[in-house]
């Protein structure tokens, strides 16, 4: 058995550090001398008579209890003796984001240390164990991949990235109203080129949202814009009671179910066609503004999502000019079927991208071809 030397609780042989107070534990036989012992069965020698007065009694000193650390109070903190935490960066209900320096090289990481509901979660680690395994080869300009998955004494799990600087993609759309279609079809180049490396790798994102996107800036000198699709590995797998999943006691689905795919949100098993759905109603309200899904609840655009179709694009932002190409595009990336759906993120955008060039489909470009002898 071993003992914590702070509050005096004691655990099993196996356990290093005590939950209660972070202190490290030590073996009873080492705390107190055991019955079968040589000290134990040992007669102390009585000591000569002295005229020396006796020393007064020290009270013992109070052993310094170290605060155990939590995801909520690591500014200035170091885990592991190696990553600095500067400050922190973001937040949700499932973790904490932080940027931290490297104490060797001073290199800049961005550090999401997970809540304790997430990090016991068997389903979640086991992706974000896979995904870390892969490392390097899902390291790719569109994508913040997790270079190093690592637990601290204290039990806090943390995933290390690239500190990726921009805004998000959230933050853009709200500032302004929407984002145009010139900008939106170099973004969606850069998300499908990106998700399309991970769904390679067998890597289904599962919570695609604007916040989980990154707009950046390039250091070459004319600067422009590229985005980085954030998170992957993260999202807990969803599940579903009947047809449609229930809310939760606090109102809420895990996850962000406005941009759940109709088989997400009845709990099926997900691919990569998953990913495509999200991506479309990512770019959908990029360009308008709003999702074309309607309802006054979460609950009523939840069902809508799984029974209607999607308001077609140039009727919810008639003020605006799209061609009828695009919104072919993003109705058939919106089908509730994923074999109805473009199948890879590179078909989709492809597909995206000359309805947004020239207003044509790439199936549109191939019948012309033939018809002019292209």
């Amino acid at each position: 058995m071993n003992r914590c030397p702070a509050c005096g609780t004691t655990y099993p042989a196996d356990a290093r550090f005590c939950p209660r107070d972070g202190s490290r534990l030590v073996s009873r036989s080492i705390l107190s001398p055991t019955a079968g012992s040589a000290e134990a069965k040992s007669t102390p020698t009585p000591e000569a008579p002295s005229n020396t007065p006796p020393r007064p009694t020290e009270p013992p000193v109070r052993s310094m209890r170290r605060t155990p650390l939590t995801p909520a109070n690591l500014v200035g903190k170091t885990l592991d003796g190696r990553y600095r935490m500067v400050r922190k960066v973001g937040e949700g209900g499932m973790s904490f984001v932080y940027l931290a320096n490297d104490i060797g090289t001073q290199e800049r990481f961005a550090i999401k240390v997970l809540s304790p509901a997430l990090s016991e979660d068997m389903n979640a680690m086991q992706r974000l164990r896979r995904e870390a395994a892969l490392g390097m080869r899902l390291a790719h300009p569109n994508i913040c991949h997790i270079m190093r998955l690592g637990e601290t004494e204290d039990g806090l799990v943390y995933v290390v990235m690239p500190f990726v600087e921009g805004e998000l993609l959230a933050d853009r759309t709200n500032r302004l109203g929407q984002i145009a279609l010139a900008d939106t079809e170099r973004f969606v180049r850069d998300m499908a080129e990106g998700l399309h490396v991970a769904h390679q790798l067998k890597i289904v994102h599962r919570d695609l949202k604007p916040e989980n996107v990154m707009i950046c800036r390039r250091p070459d000198p004319d600067g422009g814009e590229y985005a980085v699709v954030m998170d992957f590995g993260l999202a807990k797998e969803r599940r579903a009671e009947g047809e449609l999943q229930k809310l939760t006691a606090t109102g809420i689905i895990l996850g962000t179910p406005e941009f759940m795919s109709p088989e997400q949100l009845r709990g099926k098993t997900l691919d990569p066609r998953t990913d495509i759905y999200s991506l479309a109603l990512l770019v959908y309200e990029m360009l308008t503004g709003k999702l074309p899904f309607q309802g006054r609840t979460q609950q009523e655009m939840m069902i809508s999502r799984l029974r209607n179709d999607p308001i077609p694009l140039r009727r919810m932002r008639a003020d605006l000019t799209f061609p009828e190409a695009v919104e072919r595009v993003l109705n058939k990336a919106l089908q509730r079927g994923p074999e109805a759906r473009h199948q890879t993120t590179l078909e989709f955008a492809e597909a995206f991208t000359a309805a947004a060039v020239d207003g044509s489909t790439p199936s549109d470009s191939r019948i012309l071809g033939k018809l002019f002898g292209r």
